[in-house]
């Protein structure tokens, strides 16, 4: 299992592609702006022309695109990944769509001979970058052991979720918890600010205790910073906040926290926000 092609060289795509060229594969990317490319052509992954020419001839293929419009772009129809990948690849969606649509690709793909894992991750930029990415994986087991040493050039917590699907829904209850938690760490600092602490002071102080997170640790230094470069982007979390709601209202479930966190980022994105990495939520303390 040697030739991957990559279908999305984004702010985590491109870093992915790097630690796989690393581990030793051999990469081909497609990418709809060549240009946003060209410095991972130039350290030696093979550009392709079309989606098609990137899933031709690949034991696997990776796809990180945006959203689930692009993910049924890319699978789906003549010149799509389904269609044009030899049988007995694997294909591999990381990006963070519908559990149903997973379920989708997974039924098209095994009913010509395709080997479907959905397999979204968490981290960030800096865990692409790292390779520490965590990997949640649904689809078949055979499938996710044979394709564990590719995760591992990638992620470090690389985890079989369980049946199709599985990876997305657990992926969404990631997202359903990162809503809460950024809202927390920013009302923190917010509350903070009002009463003229010294944030750095206070947040090493909390950082080290039962409030601690990922996400106070890094996401809080950057709102204290006003470092609002995306490491994952407004508009993509709205996404995924969207679809863990469609989710979980199907679930007869009320979900207040994820309800308030969600229409606090459209309002930002409204704003001209969507761009801004999330950790930009702090703004809505600041008006």
């Amino acid at each position: 299992m040697k030739t991957i092609g990559f279908i999305g060289i984004g702010v985590m795509g491109k870093s992915m592609v790097r630690n796989l060229r690393a581990k030793g594969y051999e990469v081909s990317i497609y990418t709809r702006t060549k240009e946003k490319a060209e410095d991972v052509i130039l350290e030696g992954a093979t550009w392709c022309e079309s989606v098609a020419e990137c899933a031709k001839n690949k034991d696997v293929i990776i796809t990180m695109v945006g959203y689930p419009t692009d993910v049924k772009e890319v699978y789906f129809g003549e010149e799509g990944i389904i269609a044009n990948a030899k049988e007995g690849s694997y294909l591999i969606d990381m990006t963070t769509t519908s559990p149903k649509l997973a379920k989708s690709i997974y039924e098209e793909g095994k009913a010509v001979g395709k080997k479907v894992l959905d397999a979204p991750v968490s981290g960030g930029d800096s865990g692409a970058k790292n390779g520490t990415l965590s990997i949640m994986v649904g689809g078949d087991k055979e499938d996710f052991d044979a394709c564990y040493e590719v995760f591992k050039a990638m992620g470090t917590n690389i985890v079989y979720e369980g049946k199709a699907g599985f990876g997305q829904h657990t992926k969404m209850a990631n997202q359903i918890a990162i809503a809460g938690t950024i809202a927390g760490v920013a009302e923190a600092i917010a509350y903070g600010e009002a009463v003229g602490l010294d944030l750095n002071t206070m947040l090493n102080s909390i950082s080290a205790g039962a409030a601690g997170s990922w996400q106070m640790s890094n996401n809080g230094v950057k709102m204290i910073q006003l470092d609002y470069a995306p490491g994952f982007f407004v508009k993509h979390f709205i996404k995924d906040m969207k679809i863990a709601l469609e989710e979980s209202q199907e679930e007869e479930l009320e979900l207040g926290v994820l309800e308030r966190v969600l229409r606090s980022y459209e309002q930002m994105d409204e704003a001209g926000m969507g761009e801004l990495g999330t950790q930009a939520f702090i703004e809505v303390y600041r008006k």
